[in-house]
Parts: structure tokens; sequence; C-alpha cells
């Protein structure tokens, strides 16, 4: 089970409960707590080294709601999680802009066209008030 949990972490980040997760069938004889304790004290496991990952891996792509859902669920503690929404957020409003640009590009003419502008940028994890920002159509926001 070692072996394996290693091979796992060579590959990518994992958050502690997402490798316990993944490494709960293998379980034998092992103890799988004191396995996990042991990589966090070497610093091979780290949720914080995780939740970086995951914001990098995801910044130009999602908003921060997701990213924060995502990362809870992956058992992230709360404070990390906050930690990255800060970091998110401060560029959240022109990550949803340039996501919409690329999808739409032209403001919305009518409501079904709103409508369905809102629902991509929300189904990407952006909050309500910066969908309503960018999908305002305000012309110096349009340049580029």
């Amino acid at each position: 089970m070692r072996e394996r949990a290693l091979g796992y972490l060579t590959r990518r980040e994992y958050s502690h409960a997402e490798l316990y997760r993944k490494l709960q069938p293998y379980a034998g004889d092992e103890d799988l707590d004191a396995l996990l304790d042991e990589f966090k004290q070497r610093d091979w496991l780290s949720d914080a080294r995780y939740a970086d990952q995951m914001v990098h891996a995801r910044r130009g792509k999602y908003g921060s709601m997701k990213v924060a859902h995502e990362l809870r669920t992956q058992g992230v503690a709360e404070e990390l999680v906050d930690k990255a929404l800060e970091e998110l957020q401060a560029n959240e409003q022109e990550t949803a802009r340039n996501l919409w640009r690329r999808k739409f590009g032209t403001p919305p003419k009518s409501r079904e066209e709103w409508a369905k502008q809102a629902r991509f940028l929300q189904g990407r994890g952006f909050a309500t008030d910066i969908i309503r920002q960018v999908l305002r159509g305000d012309p110096a926001d349009m340049d580029e």
C-alpha cells in the first residue's frame, strides 16, 4: 500500500481525504491513518499544496465558487479554501469576461440570449454579481 500511495503522489498532488478514499480499498493489515500521517510529517502529502495546485489549474477556466466547492469536496480545511478564494476573487471579473468573450463575444440582444450566457457563466462557478457586470455590456469593459 505504501508503494501505491507513493505512486499516486508522484503523479500529482492529493488532499489527505482524497488519498485516504483512494487507498482505503487496498488497506489490509497496514494502518492507513498512520501511513498518511507519516507522509504529512515528511511533507509528501500537503492539503495546502493541493489547494495551490487546484487554484493554479482552474484559475482561467472557473469561478471561485466552483473551485471552492471542489476543494471542500476533497476535504480541504476551510482556512485553505478561504485563502484560495481570496486569490481567485482578485481577478474573477476579468476571468469571467475573458471566458465570456471567447464563448460569445457579443452582448445579449434578448432575454433568452442573456439567460443562455448567464447559465454558461453560472455553470463555470461565477457569482451572480460578476455575471451581471459581465453581461451588462459596459462599453469600457468591452474594448480590446
